[in-house]
């Protein structure tokens, strides 16, 4: 069964520096880490101590409040340090790379005969169940709820996102042995949806609900596709999942080995030769931005796309849900007049003084300046303009800053994730960190509410 979403609200910032359909292999890092700032709302208990030799696959950390769930090394090596923060709080765990990998035996799965706790306990133990991750609150979903639904978006129409229609191709039996896996866990449909008109090897799936999307972005974000297909009610919960971690469990599924293998999208504006590298999470990024050429020496590099990753250092690390890392420039410089004065180098969804609108095709050079300071928050109506889901994106801000969860309730918090107001922080005049609001909101109701 085939279902079309059209979006109409939106915005799509077309940047220079996409990335080439060329896969490369990235050269081996000596050293790769795990971060557990990636993995929201998780205390992480170690497992390996520095010194300990692992294995690909092999527990380096627990979840504090759900033993059973575990964070795996995606190479074999050697536990050489620990980063720890205030409070003794983890913040890195740091391995040396064996020249000769090699894996944990997690044994075969027999799916035609499993059922939803033998697949769930096969999750938890390899190190697979934290790419799936659950609305309400955005965090890695609860293994003791069972979801209504699961949905997965084969569209990134992120500015410079990893294009899936590419990265996909060849992985049908690991995609295939993943979602029905996944069929297991959920009484409702798993959803998938892919661009329209695509060739995105998603399509061609069984037992998924598949859904065609178009319109400008956010149509590729995975809230903006529950909104339209099954919205979350309270008491209610959906999970999802990326395609690309759909192949990493679907090789455990079909093999035993847990492959934290990465096909990752090196672009933007700075960046020589944007292309395609094949690597593995948590790898340093200066494999791979240093191979394809950097045409700056101010620039800054994200960990994802630049609407929603993280800025990391050069000498940074691949986060772990991360198949893009943007390179742009830093925007520290001082524009004289650059408030009153026409725009022709700028996106914008206003026509005041800007003229973005006039060519709807044409890529642009931007950089990290946010063009002013924070303020009050100001009645534009430029973020309904953005903003597809059917709600109030201000007044559920402001519920949220002044921490009124009964409103936050009626006003569809369930909903939603930090994602999907990156682009109302984007047309923000107020400067406002919109994202940031709604981490708070949603932790918030996660501690009061559960």
């Amino acid at each position: 069964m085939s279902m079309d979403i059209r979006i109409k609200k939106g915005l799509d910032i077309k940047l220079q520096g996409e990335a080439e359909q060329i896969i490369t292999n990235a050269v081996a890092s000596n050293v790769y880490s795990l971060l557990p700032v990636d993995f929201h709302g998780i205390t992480p208990k170690l497992i390996a101590k520095v010194g300990s030799k692992i294995e690909a696959g092999e527990p380096l950390f627990y979840n504090k409040e759900v033993e059973a769930m575990k964070f795996v090394s995606p190479v074999s090596g050697e536990v050489i340090e620990v980063e720890r923060g205030e409070k003794r709080r983890i913040i890195g765990i740091k391995i040396q790379a064996s020249k000769e990998q090699s894996y944990k035996d997690n044994g075969s799965f027999d799916l035609s005969s499993a059922t939803a706790d033998k697949v769930k306990n096969h999750l938890l133990s390899s190190g697979c169940w934290p790419f799936i991750k659950q609305r309400p609150y955005d965090v890695i979903a609860n293994p003791e709820k069972s979801p209504k639904a699961i949905f997965i978006s084969g569209y990134a129409s992120a500015p410079l996102a990893a294009d899936y229609d590419f990265v996909l191709r060849g992985k049908e039996a690991e995609l295939q042995a993943a979602v029905t896996a996944l069929g297991k866990l959920t009484s409702g449909a798993v959803h998938v949806s892919v661009a329209a008109k695509s060739n995105n090897v998603l399509s061609s799936l069984n037992g998924v609900t598949l859904h065609s999307v178009s319109g400008p972005h956010p149509s590729g974000n995975v809230g903006t596709q529950i909104s339209k297909i099954d919205p979350v009610n309270k008491g209610e919960t959906v999970w999802t999942i990326s395609p690309q971690d759909l192949v990493i469990i679907g090789a455990l599924l079909l093999t035993g080995k847990f492959n934290a293998e990465r096909i990752v999208a090196v672009g933007g504006s700075v960046v020589k030769n944007p292309k395609y590298y094949r690597t593995k999470i948590g790898a340093e990024v200066a494999t791979m931005i240093y191979d394809a050429g950097i045409d700056s020496d101010n620039f800054r590099v994200i960990s994802g796309n630049v609407l929603t990753g993280r800025s990391i250092k050069p000498d940074g690390f691949l986060g772990y849900y991360n198949n893009t890392i943007t390179l742009i420039p830093e925007g520290n410089d001082y524009e004289l007049f650059g408030w009153n004065k026409p725009v022709f180098n700028k996106v914008s969804n206003t026509r005041a003084l800007t003229f973005s609108w006039l060519t709807p095709n044409k890529k642009y050079d931007l950089n990290t300046n946010t063009n002013g300071e924070h303020r009050a928050f100001v009645l534009t109506g430029k973020y309904e303009e953005v903003f597809p889901l059917d709600m109030f994106p201000m007044q559920l801000m402001k519920a949220c800053m002044y921490e009124d969860l009964d409103e936050m309730e009626a006003l569809g918090m369930y909903e939603v994730a930090p994602e999907d107001f990156a682009l109302t922080e984007f047309v923000c005049v107020s400067k406002q960190p919109h994202q940031e609001i709604i981490r708070k909101g949603l932790d918030l109701m996660l501690k009061e509410i559960g």
